[in-house]
């Protein structure tokens, strides 16, 4: 006696396509579950990064009190003075760097190390006066921005950024896959229904996706490059391959076995892991931080940079400015003692990959074509937690009692099977992301495994 044939085969065999209800509950599956890890992590990331697209609007009139000066006739205190009074401030703590006033109006910050821990001073450049102190990581815009990468909680959780941004990728895919109109004549930008329907949330869920899909996108794969795992191989690869830190630079230079990011926490994206260079001890008086900043203004450094002091007889005045316009980006490193630059690295210095991630960093943070970028991104971030609030009055209107409302299966396993293949190749585009799918398609399977062997043991 014939068996009946499978589901997706013909009597004679040959395979049938797919259907496209069956693709469509694949993707809807997928994207739930990407929705359902990512949405949380997706509000205090839009939340906090809308927060630090103003930050210096922020410093300038909520903490006026110690990022404002008012300009005054005579010359500035030097530099000397203004290490001197920091040193006052915080008499158990060295001083490690110094940021120039980015304008006449603001004002310096020097850096003390107090038994391990960053404290900022705040002075008035022209009387060197504290305005005040704080630690580092109590500082509020930098509580924003490690609130941000959630760099809080350790290593693992800032791993979590880098697993949500792959998701967030998947997200928009599946998003756009499942908006695509299934039927002739089908509007994908139509709100029907009233509020009090779950069809009108969905209609306006996939409405603002369509609007912000596209941001969503960009500040996931422009985020990516600070992730714990994805972005320091990207570095690593860039600058092995000549496209991120100009490794010439280096070739004839004596260097410290110390990177960049030790000295100068604003070494920004491409050059963090660059070598320090050291200074060669010679005979006399080393030149002193107001000659060094002298020598960098007169070299076209840009202002509002930070300057690292030197450590030790081998140590160097390490300077990074990073301005809004990202052609101006530039560093330098002056031996301590004869004051002679020992690299000057240009944005134009930089291999194509290291300026293509730090234009989309740039992007990322605001910091291009005036308020048109800092307003774009703002509504990038707003739709993206409009995004979240839709998504979850959608899934509340529609949940099961006493269940979480994960949408079925399709019954044609091949759908499934081939989204999941798809889904997982864009997982292995980021790594951390991959292995997160690899765990969610595990637990699905187990969990289904687990189903079909509850339906044949009650059919028997």
């Amino acid at each position: 006696m014939p068996f009946p044939p499978r589901s997706g085969a013909t009597t004679r065999g040959a395979p049938t396509r797919i259907p496209r209800e069956a693709l469509y509950r694949a993707v809807w599956r997928w994207h739930f579950y990407a929705g359902l890890l990512c949405l949380p992590f997706l509000i205090l990331l839009s939340a906090t990064g809308a927060l630090y697209l103003f930050k210096d609007e922020i410093n300038g009139t909520l903490l006026a009190h110690r990022s404002v000066v008012a300009v005054e006739a005579g010359t500035p205190a030097s530099l000397d003075r203004l290490i001197f009074n920091a040193s006052e401030a915080v008499p158990e703590g060295q001083p490690v760097s110094v940021v120039d006033p980015p304008s006449a109006t603001g004002a310096a910050v020097v850096t003390m190390v107090e038994n391990g821990r960053r404290v900022l001073v705040s002075l008035n450049p022209y009387t060197g006066d504290v305005l005040d102190r704080v630690p580092a990581d109590r500082e509020p815009m930098m509580v924003v921005r490690r609130l941000h990468s959630l760099a809080y909680f350790g290593p693992v959780a800032n791993g979590i950024v880098e697993i949500v941004a792959g998701f967030a990728v998947i997200l928009v895919v599946t998003g756009l896959t499942l908006w695509w109109p299934r039927s002739k004549g089908q509007s994908g930008v139509a709100l029907r229904g009233s509020p009090r329907s779950r069809v009108w949330w969905r209609d306006l869920h996939a409405l603002i996706g369509l609007l912000a899909g596209a941001g969503l996108l960009f500040l996931a794969v422009t985020g990516l490059p600070w992730s714990i795992w994805w972005g320091q191989q990207l570095r690593t690869w860039s600058n092995e391959a000549g496209l991120g830190q100009p490794r010439v630079l280096w070739a004839d230079k004596a260097v410290s076995g110390v990177p960049m990011r030790e000295v100068l926490p604003s070494a920004g994206w491409a050059m963090q892991d660059a070598p320090v260079p050291v200074s060669r001890p010679a005979v006399g008086v080393a030149i002193g931080p107001d000659e060094a900043v002298r020598i960098l203004r007169d070299l076209g450094m840009p202002r509002g940079f930070e300057l690292s002091l030197p450590v030790g007889e081998t140590g160097v005045y390490a300077a990074a400015a990073y301005p809004r316009d990202v052609a101006r980006q530039r560093m330098i490193s002056l031996d301590q003692y004869s004051g002679r630059p020992l690299v000057d690295v240009r944005f134009q210095d930089l291999g194509w990959v290291a300026r293509l991630v730090q234009y989309g960093i740039g992007i990322h943070k605001g910091e291009h074509w005036g308020r048109l970028n800092q307003l774009a991104m703002l509504v990038f971030c707003l739709a993206t937690i409009l995004l979240s609030v839709t998504a979850a009055a959608m899934w509340w209107k529609r949940r099961p009692a006493g269940g979480i409302g994960v949408p079925p299966w399709p019954r044609d396993r091949r759908a499934l099977a081939g989204v999941s293949l798809l889904v997982a190749g864009l997982g292995a585009l980021f790594p951390l992301t991959g292995l997160a799918i690899l765990a969610m398609l595990a637990a699905d399977i187990g969990v289904r495994a687990l189903l079909d062997l509850g339906r044949r043991r009650a059919a028997a």
